[in-house]
């Protein structure tokens, strides 16, 4: 099998592929072959484009999103990366003060960029602006004057 740019290597499928549900569902119609979807998720997730752009190798677009989704509801993917983890480290393949997983650069959908620009001034409540005296120096509108 050719392994393209963002694709799973046979080893590392053969790590992966017994952590994952099983294929074939005891009823109902079997799923799309496992390693063809996550091979999609990774191309999606390498590269950061929108679903719609999946390519055509890797089955609509759809059930791989779908496949991703159902996978982390279902708490697969902890599954996974907790088992991954434990096996590396009994191997002492993991130093833990090099190896964590950090979720602190998120990025955020394009209209969250800020609501008011600028720094908000604070404002006086209406009971302070109704016992300060006025800072108007004309006389009521329409007043003639003597």
């Amino acid at each position: 099998m050719t392994v393209r740019r963002h694709e799973l290597t046979d080893a590392e499928w053969a790590r992966l592929a017994p952590l994952l549900p099983p294929e074939r569902p005891p009823v109902g119609r079997p799923n799309q072959a496992h390693r063809l979807i996550l091979n999609g998720i990774l191309w999606k997730l390498r590269t950061g484009a929108p679903w719609r752009d999946l390519p055509e190798r890797y089955g609509p677009w759809e059930s791989v999103a779908t496949r991703f989704r159902r996978w982390r509801l279902a708490g697969v993917w902890d599954r996974v990366l907790a088992a991954v983890q434990a096996a590396g480290d009994a191997d002492g393949q993991l130093d833990w003060s090099v190896h964590f997983l950090d979720g602190t650069v998120i990025r955020a959908h394009q209209h969250a960029a800020g609501a008011k620009g600028g720094t908000q001034r604070p404002r006086r409540s209406g009971a302070a602006r109704a016992g300060s005296a006025r800072k108007s120096i004309c006389g009521p509108k329409g007043a003639a004057s003597p």
